[in-house]
């Protein structure tokens, strides 16, 4: 695997030059690692103008084979996939690469049976539990689409879905845990379905024994349709363009988008990322916490290290359930290697203090990460003292649900690492900055709009049945580029940081300022815990800056006006008077979907005054914070 393992930071500027001199031959290298039926000779085709690439489009495979069968003749006995469950005395489960392959092969066999056929849509609702990972692969090794939906979005976000992509049948679970709550899943899947007509059968895994409804004809036990399977299932092929799977993202408006990656390019491009980025060496235990109801789940739980030959872990619960020292206490039982979470769970986790880290030595530690949001210095520099205990590279990934895998990071502990800043981009990867008229920046320390002037394997390759909406929102704004969406600046290294969302940057009397890098500035101030900031009209400015700030709960005995100074100095000593909000508003939690994100949208509504306007608010992690906020009066002006 000389081409594929990246040595040293001489060995990245060597393979980083080599993938930009001649992508093609450098991509076509590292495709010459996995196993083919037929090895592709039509390796690129592309068009950025309608938003069109292909990458291995002749190539025949199965990504199942990468996954699994290729591994067994060396790793059969080695563990593939590790679960921790929710609760801490119930016991781990796990799967070796012999015992995995088979478990895939018996379900791929009952969806055969049951009529699934290459090319059908199978939507996956499912807790965080080993059944997730054996459905995914089942469809994959079938030919079908699997479409993953969060364990947790309501009915009616589960029924967009699928009308939109129309699956035949639905896996899902009784119910999930998610610390103290339990959650009935089938009832939702019910509800979903009420309107809803072309869904042929409901596979249902029972992991909690409540006590649920069954449609006759329609619904089945998981445990039925396999005992009886045999645990031998020959791979379907599949071209290297084959759609692999749908993952539904968010727009800022508007029905949420399919994002259809292709199984060859998205299956190279995970695990060349995973094996780089984390520096996985045999024996490791690699420890992803994001669900896999989203894009880090898919790229970095299932198919980047397992295609590697991995081990890899998933985890049923939250990080301070029973308590706060949940992860450190995993981290340690398993022997952890490499270690990624979101900044959400590492700022939550500050809040409640060093002493629930301090006394765990994470001695296997090697390298921690960083995904999901720009991370503020504070939350990096704390990180990287009490749980890399300064000796773990922090690896701060920049990457979408529609690049598949990362872009813009460190790499484990030879890359240079610099708090607040992605890094230096992947081999294979050519960022640019654009400006507004869309030329190129050639300076340093100049932002810009973070765009891609040539494709990558893994890249979106359309949205489900709307590719003019993909064309439109990734290629249309600066024609000839993959447009990010995301503003970052580039320093004299080379090294970007990302500075927020281009709809989250603030143009204030003429100073353009991104909402991650005031609440940076924010987050500085000792009383803090978190912010969100936010632009709003201004009759004088154009736009000013309004801050929702969530503060130490010894903070609220403070005096307001001192506290409102004391950010006020964090914000003018890190960025410039300039950035100051012009409205700060003291509030106890900020509006998060369930996987961390905050929703500046609904924030910036309330802003503007416009709160009838918010719309559904079904999918936030809580709901009621939206209406705690918009009749919260602790609105402070500037001092």
């Amino acid at each position: 695997m000389n081409d594929f393992k990246i040595s040293s930071f001489e060995d990245y500027q060597k393979k980083y030059d080599q993938s930009v001199a001649n992508p093609v031959v450098f991509w076509e290298n590292i495709a010459k690692e996995f196993t083919w039926e037929k090895f592709p000779k039509q390796l690129l085709n592309w068009d950025f103008q309608t938003g069109i690439t292909k990458w291995f489009e002749d190539g025949e495979l199965n990504i199942t084979v990468n996954l699994l069968d290729r591994h067994l003749a060396d790793k059969a006995n080695q563990t593939a996939l590790l679960w921790e469950p929710n609760e801490l005395d119930e016991d781990t489960i796990s799967y070796t690469y012999s015992q995995l392959h088979q478990a895939v092969c018996k379900f791929a066999n009952a969806l055969d049976k049951i009529g699934v056929k290459k090319g059908d849509r199978v939507c996956i609702y499912m807790p965080m539990i080993p059944e997730l990972t054996i459905a995914m692969l089942a469809c994959a090794r079938i030919g079908a689409i699997h479409m993953v939906v969060f364990a947790g979005f309501s009915a009616n976000a589960l029924q967009d879905r699928m009308i939109d992509c129309e699956p035949k049948i639905v896996i899902t679970a009784d119910g999930l845990r998610r610390g103290n709550k339990q959650i009935e899943l089938k009832s939702i899947v019910d509800k979903a379905l009420e309107k809803i007509d072309f869904v042929k059968n409901v596979i249902i895994f029972n992991a909690l024994n409540m006590d649920i409804q069954m449609q006759h004809s329609r619904d089945l036990w998981w445990n039925d349709v396999v005992k009886s399977e045999s645990t031998i299932f020959h791979p379907i092929r599949t071209s290297g363009e084959d759609p692999l799977f749908i993952l539904y993202t968010s727009g800022s408006t508007g029905k949420p988008k399919g994002v259809v990656h292709a199984v060859a390019g998205y299956m190279i491009y995970t695990a060349y990322t995973f094996m780089n980025v984390y520096q996985y060496e045999p024996n490791d235990v690699f420890w992803c916490t994001a669900d896999i109801g989203w894009i880090t789940g898919h790229s970095y739980i299932v198919y980047g290290p397992l295609a590697c030959g991995a081990t890899t872990m998933m985890f049923e619960g939250i990080p301070t359930y029973p308590e706060a020292n949940r992860f450190w206490q995993i981290i340690e039982k398993h022997k952890v290697s490499q270690f990624l979470t979101a900044p959400t769970a590492i700022r939550s986790l500050m809040a409640y203090g060093k002493e629930y880290v301090e006394p765990f030595k994470l001695k296997s530690l090697k390298v921690i990460g960083s995904v999901g949001e720009p991370i503020n210095e504070e939350a990096w520099l704390w990180y990287h003292e009490y749980v890399g205990k300064k000796k773990c590279a922090v690896v701060d990934n920049w990457w979408q649900t529609e690049t598949g895998g990362v872009m813009i990071s460190a790499l484990g502990n030879i890359s240079p690492l610099k708090p607040t800043y992605a890094g230096l981009p992947l081999p294979g990867v050519q960022p640019v900055l654009l400006d507004v008229q869309g030329q190129e920046i050639k300076e340093a320390n100049v932002e810009g709009f973070l765009c891609m002037k040539f494709p990558w394997p893994s890249i979106i390759r359309t949205t489900f049945g709307d590719h003019e909406r993909c064309r439109v929102n990734y290629f249309s704004q600066y024609p000839g580029y993959y447009f990010s969406g995301d503003g970052a600046k580039r320093d004299e290294n080379g090294m970007y940081r990302i500075i927020g969302r281009i709809d989250d940057v603030i143009n204030v009397s003429g100073h353009r300022f991104g909402t991650a890098e005031i609440e940076n500035a924010i987050n500085l101030n000792d009383a803090v815990i978190e912010s969100a900031v936010v632009g709003y009209p201004h009759d004088i400015k154009g736009q000013a800056i309004y801050a929702y700030v969530v503060i130490e709960s010894s903070a609220f005995e403070m005096d307001q006006t001192s506290l409102i100074r004391s950010i006020h100095e964090s914000v003018a000593n890190a960025i410039g008077k300039v950035a100051i909000p012009e409205i700060i508003q003291i509030v106890h939690s900020l509006p998060k979907t369930r996987s961390g994100k905050i929703m500046r949208r609904i924030l910036r509504k309330i802003a503007e005054g416009e709160i009838e306007q918010i719309g559904d608010t079904s999918t936030l992690l809580d709901p009621s914070v939206v209406s705690e906020i918009s009749k919260d009066s602790k609105k402070i002006k500037s001092i």
